[in-house]
């Protein structure tokens, strides 16, 4: 198939949105692979599948666009520059049955609006094997309203803990480790039982300090060592989802900022946490983390 496209193939396209969530909040939604798999399919007619999901620079992304009855959509992309609260650079490729359909490269720039944020998105887009804008259009357009549901209920927490990235990642890690440490000042934790491993479950009691027990189950997705793993929330065993949620360690100069991010299942869900102040008790959580590497 001959790649010389006449010019009506060629489109630049420009998307914007404003959020009511901070700039940092919006940025995490935008990037963190377990954010992304919760807004990225267009319409509820489409089903994402995340193969890959590698948020840095020099990162890959791979998954599939499924619609019943039509061939999967490929989208084989990857992250070329990463500007935290501020732009992210990336480009992906399309294929359908092998062939490819588009590529585009995609940058989104990020700025505070006053009490909101505004996330500005622009699409180089070349397409291929068929005319692909509208469909970019209509796609970006309903991911961008997507994306601005999710970060109104997404809650980020971070935390500058002064001990090399290994340390505080195998005390995350290490199933002796985490229930010592996992949950606020004064609660303990109870484990039924525990695999902190891609595909794995954490099935565990929290305890309060009045003795109440909080029933809770983490199931695992990806694990990438030493920088991110991400997991669901639930309310016990096998319980309705409470949250997507994600933790990356980024190395600052021997020390590891700990980013901690839960999108929430309804934004009542997230407000009634912010109600009994989750982000003071989550800031805890990671005070004791700091603890118990000697870092604090």
């Amino acid at each position: 198939m001959s790649r010389d496209l006449p010019a009506d193939r060629f489109a630049t396209l420009t998307f914007q949105r404003k959020v009511a969530a901070p700039v940092a909040t919006l940025y995490a939604a935008w990037t963190s692979p377990a954010a992304r798999a919760v807004w990225a399919a267009p319409t509820p007619s489409v089903t994402v599948e995340f193969l890959e999901a590698d948020a840095r620079v020099g990162g890959r992304e791979v998954l599939l666009c499924k619609v019943a009855g039509e061939p999967d959509l490929r989208v084989e992309g990857g992250w070329l520059d990463l500007v935290p609260e501020t732009r992210s650079v990336g480009y992906e490729v399309v294929s359908k049955e092998g062939d490819r359909q588009s590529a585009a490269l995609v940058t989104a720039d990020f700025a505070q609006a006053g009490d909101e944020s505004r996330i500005t998105v622009t699409v180089q887009l070349a397409s291929l094997a068929e005319d692909m804008t509208e469909g970019y259009r209509q796609g970006f357009d309903a991911g961008m309203a997507n994306l601005g549901g999710v970060a109104e209920r997404t809650m980020v927490l971070q935390r500058l803990i002064k001990a090399p990235v290994p340390v505080v990642w195998g005390a995350w890690m290490d199933a002796e480790s985490l229930p010592k440490w996992w949950g606020p000042e004064g609660f303990s934790c109870r484990t039924s039982r525990i695999d902190l491993r891609a595909g794995g479950e954490w099935v565990f009691d929290m305890i309060g300090p009045d003795g109440t027990v909080f029933p809770n189950h983490h199931k695992y997705g990806a694990v990438i060592p030493e920088a991110r793993l991400d997991y669901t929330l639930h309310w016990g065993e096998n319980g309705p989802k409470h949250a997507d949620a994600w933790a990356s360690f980024d190395d600052l100069g021997g020390a590891t900022l700990v980013t901690l991010g839960m999108v929430f299942a309804t934004g009542q869900e997230f407000r009634d946490a912010k109600g009994f102040g989750a982000e003071a008790l989550g800031l805890q959580t990671l005070g004791k983390l700091a603890r118990i590497v000697g870092a604090d």
